[in-house]
């Protein structure tokens, strides 16, 4: 076992020791895996649909086995209160996933350096050994909060969402809270037009950047009905590279024009991606489309819509997004995001009844 701060990332080479890969690819994110074991690099039946063929991969992640895995050396960062903790690791960071059924210590665990581009995943051969239960390496909770950490290193967020596009191309973003009525929303929908839902619970936003092309089985979504190969946009280095203690980022977030001189402008245009981490309604595509209106759903009278300020939009965003806490740059990127999000795309507060005016409101609805 390799002690707390020793290298624990693998040198990435056409050489290296792995016999099989799989490649997916979450809003934009690419990832490749690899191991010795077939079973090891088997896609979960969510991921599935997400499955590509990448030339080059955002996320790279190799698989190993260890007959135990011992409790953790560094220092606690997060507790999610069930299934994983979140610890320092010097050069980057662990994630320790633990089950009762499994045993006291972790059955798997994930380093992954400060840049979310090359991981370790080590598998435990004690936890799993007599228990009748077969290792899933990728297996949902990984999956997100790999996807979600990596997003803090570009211009993208994880939003409480359910994405529409309608017959026409327009796509539309509901935004809410737990029961504020995304699946009822997605329900409505569906039953009144042909419309192409890429998500109904958990939608990912990022600008709509030119994109080298990839091959993949799924398609993204121009228009519904009219379907284009699915990219994966050009990238650069991660744009997060300040501090925390950085004072000038606490007047940049709400002034375009404060923007720093090497970071990119937005394009003006915004695109939202499917996820698997599907709801109620079971909709999760690999699709996309371009990001025409965001709506924050909550439960009221009269189906109305109010158009918020841009500083409005972003708080109540921010609420319904998934952001990782632990660290203060984290946050400052998603602010950051998020205010080009609310200049680019116009976000309403929509107080509507379970109903099909809730629909007709929207179709008639001109801005």
């Amino acid at each position: 076992m390799r002690g707390y701060g020793e290298p624990r990332f693998p040198e990435w080479s056409a050489e290296q020791d792995a016999t099989h890969r799989s490649e997916f690819c979450i809003g934009g994110v690419s990832v490749q895996v690899a191991g010795r074991r077939i079973d090891d690099v088997t896609l979960v039946p969510s991921l599935e649909p997400f499955r590509v063929e990448a030339p080059i991969s955002d996320i790279r992640i190799q698989i190993e086995w260890a007959e135990r895995l011992c409790s953790p050396a560094g220092p606690q960062l997060f507790d999610s209160g069930s299934v994983w903790r979140l610890y320092e690791d010097g050069e980057g960071f662990q994630f320790d996933f633990g089950a009762s059924l499994l045993g006291e210590q972790p059955y798997k665990r994930l380093f992954v350096d400060r840049g979310f581009r090359t991981a370790t995943l080590q598998m435990s051969e004690k936890s799993f050994t007599g228990t009748g239960y077969l290792a899933a390496p990728l297996e949902y909770p990984l999956d997100e909060l790999l996807i979600m950490h990596r997003l803090t290193q570009e211009k993208a967020i994880e939003l409480h969402s359910c994405g529409i596009v309608r017959p026409d191309g327009t796509g539309n973003l509901f935004v809410g809270h737990s029961g504020a009525g995304k699946s009822t929303t997605t329900r409505l929908w569906t039953e009144r037009e042909d419309v192409e839902v890429l998500s109904d619970d958990r939608i990912i936003v990022r600008r709509d950047e030119p994109r080298s092309e990839v091959e993949t089985p799924g398609e993204a979504v121009g228009s519904a009905g009219k379907q284009q190969v699915l990219r994966l946009r050009d990238r650069s280095a991660s744009p997060t590279g300040h501090s925390a203690q950085d004072d000038s980022l606490k007047t940049s977030y709400f002034a375009q024009d404060d923007r720093p001189k090497d970071k990119p402008k937005p394009t003006g245009r915004m695109r939202m991606y499917g996820t698997p981490w599907h709801g109620e309604a079971m909709y999760a595509s690999p699709n996309s489309a371009p990001l025409s209106r965001i709506f924050i759903l909550q439960h009221g009278h009269g189906n109305v819509l109010t158009q918020l300020s841009p500083s409005e939009a972003v708080a109540e965003l921010f609420a319904r997004s998934f952001v990782p806490f632990h660290r203060h740059e984290y946050v400052d990127a998603a602010l950051e995001f998020l205010q080009e999000l609310v200049d680019a795309v116009p976000v309403y507060r929509y107080a509507f009844e379970p109903n099909e005016a809730a629909v007709e409101t929207i179709r008639n609805f001109r801005d």
